[in-house]
This record gives C-alpha cells, structure tokens and sequence, in this order.
C-alpha cells in the first residue's frame, strides 16, 4: 500500500522531467555558470583564473556603470506614471460603448509590436525634423526643432516615453480583466447608498483591485530596471552615455567589447535588485497583508 503510494506520489514529476531537464539547461545551468565566470577574467581563448570580487569591485568604482545604475533607477518615474494611466484606461474601456473593442485592440497594439519597429517609428517621430517637432512647432510651443535623442539633457527622458508607450497596453489588459471580476452588485448597492463615481472607485474598485495594482507594480519596477531593447533600438547609449542602464553595460560589455566577466558582474548586480524587488512584492502579495 506504502509503495503504492509512493509510486503514485512521483507520477507528476515524471511528467514535470522533460520541461525540468530544459530549464535546468537553458536556465538554471546558465546562471551557475556566468556566476562562476563573473569571479574569473575568463578570455575567450584563455583558462579562466579566478579573481574573486575584483570584477565587483571594479564596477563598484567605474563610473560609466554608475551612470547606468543611476539611469536605470531614473526609469522608475515612469512606473506610477504606467500604473495610473493604465489603470484609468483600463476604467475607460471597461466601459458598454459601442466600438470599445477597436480602442482596446489600439491601446494594446504597441504591445505586440516588435521593438525594431518601435525604433523605426519613434526615430522619424523624435528626429529633428520628425513630427513631433513639427507639431510643437505648428502649436508655438518651442522656437526651434529639439534634438529629442541627440540632446544629452533630453534623450534619456525621449527613451523612458518610449517605455511607457509600450507598456501601457499590457498593464491596462491587466488592469481591464480584473475590473471585470469585479461583482456588478458591489456597485449597484454602492450607488443606490448615493455613492458617486469617485467614491465607488475608492472604495469599491481600488481595493477590490490592490493584489493586481500589488503585482503590476511590481512587474513594471522590474521592467524599468531592465530597460534595454528601447536603448539599444533609439540611442545606443548615447548621446555622451546620457541614456545608459545597468542592462545595457553588461550588454556593452560582454558582447561588444568581450570583457564577459565584467558584463556578467553587472548583470548579477542588476538581478540582485530585481531580485530582492521581487521578494518584496511576494511580501506584499502574501494572503493577509495588510491594506
């Protein structure tokens, strides 16, 4: 009876083998081994010696890497702006219009375009004779076009709007399947108590929604630390590294200029604030939490 059960206990994970077996080699694999390389000078045609920290401590003072962990941490500003405009779209299109379906299928189209697209088209729209100049300048709002992405002082804030663009959809898609979980009842008897729009939104909505504004700010933080592809596509670290993050050193420096530990190093650090960002949100996340 005892093996019986026994058997029985490890079916699933017969099962589970063939996906476990995959991400333990793409995976899992992986990142035990560019943790290792990160303590090392691996070279590609050298034995890797082992270095301990250095690496670290080599970031730690190097101040382009700086740079980029403070760019990537300027790239939190945009998450509140995200989550309250996806939050208010998502209210809107929550909504028995006719033709909502066409204004959810355009606010979450960005979503599911490529970013070499979203490169080529914010390119023309930022470039000094794009149309944005050009509308700002037909509005009298400036004097002269603005060089959205070779100003130093202007394309780091160009790229965070790129970033917001492109998540807001998935966020409001978020946002718009929770509402709608929502029991209609808690409104009706709300109304009919003479509670107006505002305060069933505040008390009704919000609360009925905090576990998913919990986690979808937690997923946006982590994306804006993880900013990348807009970068790579819009500026490549430039104009005189103004728009650098953390994740596109480690690129910089693994890839183009094969110093692989170091570019490890800095994705680990990178992963370690994810990491404990991460955490965070399961502590807020927790059944019971506090509201």
């Amino acid at each position: 009876m005892f093996r019986l059960l026994r058997w029985q206990s490890l079916v699933p994970w017969f099962f589970l083998l063939p996906a476990l077996m995959i991400f333990a080699a793409f995976a899992f694999w992986p990142v035990l081994a560019g943790a290792w390389f990160s303590l090392t000078d691996y070279r590609l045609l050298h034995t890797p010696q082992f270095v301990g920290l250095d690496n670290y401590r080599a970031l730690l003072n190097n101040p382009l890497f700086l740079t980029g962990l403070r760019n990537s941490f300027l790239f939190l500003l945009v998450v509140p702006f995200t989550q309250i405009a996806a939050l208010s779209l998502a209210v809107l299109v929550n909504q028995p219009l006719r033709g909502i379906h066409w204004f959810r299928t355009v606010f979450y189209l960005p979503v599911v375009t490529t970013v070499s697209v979203v490169g080529i088209l914010w390119g023309f729209m930022f470039h000094e004779q794009g149309t944005l100049n050009y509308v700002l300048l037909q509005l009298k709002l400036i004097q002269a076009p603005l060089g959205w992405l070779s100003d130093d002082q202007l394309a780091l804030a160009a790229v965070m709007f790129v970033c917001f663009w492109r998540g807001l959809g998935w966020y409001m898609v978020m946002y718009l399947a929770a509402l709608q979980a929502v029991p209609s009842d808690l409104y009706e008897a709300a109304e009919l108590d003479g509670a107006g729009r505002w305060a069933r939104f505040r008390y009704i909505t919000v609360p009925a929604l905090y576990p998913v504004i919990a986690m979808c700010t937690v997923m946006s933080v982590l994306a804006a630390l993880k900013a990348y592809q807009e970068v790579d596509v819009l500026t490549q670290g430039g104009p005189m590294n103004s728009t650098f993050t953390a994740l596109y050193y480690a690129y910089d420096q693994g890839l183009k200029h094969l110093r692989i530990p170091r570019g490890l190093a800095a994705s680990f650090i990178v992963s370690l604030i994810c990491l404990a960002i991460a955490l965070s949100g399961l502590w807020l996340l927790r059944p019971g939490s506090k509201r």
